[in-house]
């Protein structure tokens, strides 16, 4: 009984067989008892027939015709006199009368009714009919019914109940056999299936079997191996793509370090690679830090704590601690915040988002142009635009620049340092608010990014 095809077959056939033994001997109980009342009313009928042709013809003669129109059937009457005494009857013989005699001879009933009702145990059932012409003319008919033919019904009822019964018992099984295997024959693929995504399998398939529960559940099975498939695809990808990441400045630290440490090179040389390896080392820093902060994010692991405070004081400070970066490069920074309004946010993850997308937009951009950080309040929302002038995306490539470790260009993304993870922790952090994030760019002119909180 450890196969749900068998417990499922046992226990509809179980439910189903005591339900059909319950009607069967219902029916049965039905058709018996409705034939023996028959039988009953019949034999109270002819009973009181022959009562009323006595009470109004009442002869030997009479009497002769009574039992000459009983006789040879499956009834007989007797009719008696006022002392219990037989005077006339159609049996043949007395013999069978025998054991009825002292029932005849005490009767004491006014009106019609039956003697003998258990069908079951006698040869008989028999009603009494009092009838009285005069004082000396009185007694009763009593009518003999043959149970033989109930007994013979009962007999062919139950032989005709019983095979049905047994027919129905098969066929049930086989029924429920088959529909039980064809139920559950999709339940044992789904355990195989969920058995092969435990083992790391997730190239399952799954057919589809309907819009019921079980085509419900093997639809989310189906998307669960899907989903683990390409959880794990990107995984693979995600660690191919940091180790490589990882790599490149890896081998720019390993190698400038063993040329630094040369003692021929001249001071200015040794001062140029330690200088390669400060910029290689920053850029394992903001990677690492990077990947800190989306794996964090992947295990729900940090947590958003919105309060309300100044906007000017908080993108003032911000524009104090990037100017420095921009004007190194060349690079124009202007900022427009009108209204001094209240900013509800996280302002640790809002600092965040924003210096992520100012770092984006100094990256990407050349020297001696512009960037602008435009904030505005719209109805109940804060606007936060960040405005390049630098090399643009291309239009088929806005959908992915939030994608973990995806870039643009990758050779060119090198060359300006990015790394493909920043605008993916920036995304992260939006949804995290609640908030949108929207992407406008010409390829070779510039790109705008709107963050709406």
């Amino acid at each position: 009984m450890n196969r749900i095809s068998t417990k499922l077959t046992a226990y509809f056939f179980i439910a189903v067989l005591i339900m059909e033994a319950f009607l069967i001997f219902y029916l049965h109980q039905n058709i018996v008892h409705a034939r023996i009342d028959e039988e009953f009313s019949l034999l109270l009928k002819n009973g009181s027939n022959h009562r009323e042709v006595l009470l109004e013809y009442y002869s030997d003669t009479t009497m002769r015709h009574i039992v000459l129109m009983e006789k040879g059937k499956e009834r007989e009457v007797v009719i008696t006199n006022n002392k219990g005494e037989i005077i006339n009857s159609s049996f043949e013989k007395n013999l069978p009368l025998d054991d009825y005699i002292p029932l005849i001879k005490n009767l004491d009933s006014k009106k019609d009714e039956v003697l003998v009702s258990e069908w079951n145990e006698s040869p008989y059932i028999i009603s009494a009919h009092p009838y009285k012409v005069s004082n000396d003319q009185s007694g009763y008919v009593v009518m003999f019914q043959s149970t033989s033919s109930i007994k013979q019904l009962v007999d062919k009822l139950n032989m005709h109940f019983g095979i049905a019964g047994g027919t129905s018992v098969i066929l049930l099984f086989i029924v429920y056999t088959a529909l039980s295997r064809l139920l559950t024959r999709p339940l044992i693929r789904m355990k195989e299936a969920t058995e092969n995504l435990s083992k790391g399998d997730f190239a399952v398939s799954l057919p589809s079997i309907g819009k019921d529960e079980l085509g419900k559940l093997s639809g989310s099975i189906q998307k669960l191996a899907n989903d683990l498939e390409r959880m794990k695809t990107e995984r693979n990808e995600f660690l191919a793509s940091v180790a490589h990441e990882l790599k490149t400045p890896l081998t720019y630290l390993i190698g400038y370090s063993n040329v630094a440490m040369r003692k021929e090179i001249s001071k200015e040389e040794r001062e140029q690679y330690l200088l390669i390896i400060a910029e290689e080392s920053e850029r394992m820093k903001e990677l690492v830090k990077n990947l800190l902060d989306l794996a964090k994010m992947d295990e729900n692991s940090f947590t958003v704590s919105k309060e309300y405070f100044d906007a000017q004081p908080f993108f003032d400070n911000i524009i104090k601690l990037v100017g420095p970066s921009f004007e190194m490069k060349n690079i124009k920074l202007s900022y427009v915040c009108e209204d001094n309004f209240q900013v509800h946010a996280d302002s640790l993850r809002l600092e965040q988002i924003v210096l992520n997308l100012l770092d984006n937009a100094l990256k990407y951009s050349k020297e001696n142009t512009k960037v602008s950080l435009d904030v505005r309040k719209k109805e109940k929302r804060t606007i936060i635009s960040v405005i390049d002038c630098g090399i643009g995306i291309p239009n088929d490539e806005i959908s992915f620049i939030f994608e973990k470790l995806y870039r643009i260009e990758k050779s060119r993304s090198r060359s300006f340092g990015g790394s493909g993870i920043g605008l993916a922790v920036v995304k992260e952090l939006v949804e995290a608010h609640g908030g949108s994030i929207e992407v406008h760019s010409i390829l070779g002119k510039g790109s705008t990014f709107t963050v709406i909180i």
